[in-house]
């Protein structure tokens, strides 16, 4: 018999905040987390903003020294959303039934850099022992299962832009079919590094705009690419039953969840939305719901003239005349894009609104594009009861994943 699945625990590093309550707040206020690179000089750079963390600090200094940022903000979030679940590896829940799903788009892509660089100048005796372990895309996993004690599947998982998504969307599957009873699922991502920043801009995926009020602006007509941005999103999610027994407090339910492949184009998503549009209809026909029943969509929502466009039709293929009815918004318009990790910290957001009545703004939304026609709640938040929320994410290879959340009920 399939198993209910609950969220339980989230953690969150972002450009907003370096916590759930910070990041949430940030993102009703329709705060722009979006300001001038300082990872490095940009001044050379097509593009020359980003959606940076700020005043982070890891908070063990011997392990900050020879692990990657990225690796550094995962764990983080993971331990505020074991905190947060009041899960406790090998007293309320076995070891061996704790899972870990996490995952990056990229990696320790800072780390890389900075050791090439240090092989080139100073010769290759000199790069880190650390090297290996702190670039590798499992080393999260590994990490996060350490400082956990999680002794169950321990799977790192890499799907682009779509990662965090298919962490929570796998996660949801284990529990539902009884393979864990719990899992710390999402993603991390620190990807301000010269050259990998240099390879997204000179592809002309990101925003060259000056003004970070007015570069990372999904919908918009003028729209000209996205805004990098970096930091980690982190969910427990628990079979239903095992965390009522506990006495855990449940935000949300995981009820439907959609994984397909355009299989069309490396970077350009399928231009009818036809993978995108498929993954939706997989997560509701698993709810069990209608369309119609869906309250909100957070958007994949990027800013790119491509991903917006084929995006809306795809969601219009799915709610057919419902789809103007339904508000639909990205919240990277704050946040930039944060490649791996979006998808968790978005999951996080339609958590959050169920929660408050509340659905966040697409900011930055300032001229109408008339091919773009939904309801993409313009700049300014909105008050709504909200029942069932969708969540978008499409990477890099034509992977498409959605999440279906709905407001906890007993």
């Amino acid at each position: 018999m399939d198993r209910r699945v609950v969220i339980t625990g989230m953690g969150a590093v972002t450009p907003l905040g370096n916590n759930v309550k910070d990041f949430w707040e940030g993102i009703k206020a329709g705060k722009n987390g979006i300001a001038r690179i300082t990872h490095f000089d940009a001044e050379l750079q097509k593009a020359k903003n980003g959606g940076e963390v700020r005043d982070f600090v890891f908070h063990d200094k011997k392990e900050a020294r020879r692990s990657d940022l990225y690796s550094q903000y995962g764990v983080t979030a993971a331990l505020e959303a074991m905190e947060d679940s009041g899960l406790v590896s090998g007293e309320n829940i076995d070891a061996e039934r704790l899972s870990v799903m996490v995952g990056s788009g990229i990696g320790g892509i800072m780390t890389l850099e900075s050791e090439v660089q240090k092989a080139m100048e100073k010769g290759v005796s000199r790069v880190s022992p650390f090297l290996v372990t702190s670039v590798i895309g499992n080393i999260l996993a590994g990490n996060i299962a350490i400082a956990c004690k999680a002794n169950g599947s321990c799977l790192g998982i890499v799907t682009a832009c779509a990662t965090g998504t298919h962490a929570i969307g796998e996660s949801f599957r284990f529990i539902k079919h009884g393979y864990t009873d719990a899992a710390i699922a999402g993603a991390s991502e620190a990807p301000f590094a010269p050259v990998c920043f240099s390879g997204f801009a000179n592809m002309t995926a990101l925003s060259t705009r000056e003004d970070p009020n007015r570069c990372s602006t999904p919908f918009d007509k003028e729209r000209d690419g996205f805004v990098m941005g970096e930091g980690a999103g982190i969910l427990v999610l628990e079979e239903y039953e095992h965390a009522l027994a506990r006495g855990a407090k449940i935000y949300a339910e995981v009820v439907g969840y959609g994984s397909t492949c355009d299989a069309h184009h490396i970077t350009m998503p399928s231009p009818e939305g036809t993978g995108a549009s498929k993954a939706m209809e997989m997560a509701i026909a698993e709810a069990g719901i209608r369309p119609e029943e869906v309250s909100y969509i957070n958007a994949h929502g990027t800013g790119t003239p491509y991903n917006d466009l084929f995006e809306t039709r795809a969601i219009k293929k799915v709610f057919g005349d419902a789809a103007y009815k339904i508000p639909v918004s990205s919240t990277k318009s704050m946040t930039g894009h944060l490649l791996g990790a979006a998808g968790v910290v978005e999951a996080i957001v339609c958590v959050e609104a169920m929660l408050d009545g509340i659905i966040p703004p697409t900011i930055n939304l300032e001229v109408p594009d008339e091919e773009l026609d939904l309801d993409y709640v313009p700049n300014i938040a909105r008050k709504q009861e909200l029942t069932y929320t969708l969540s978008n994410s499409l990477g890099f290879g034509g992977h498409n994943g959605c999440l279906l959340l709905k407001r906890f009920e007993k």
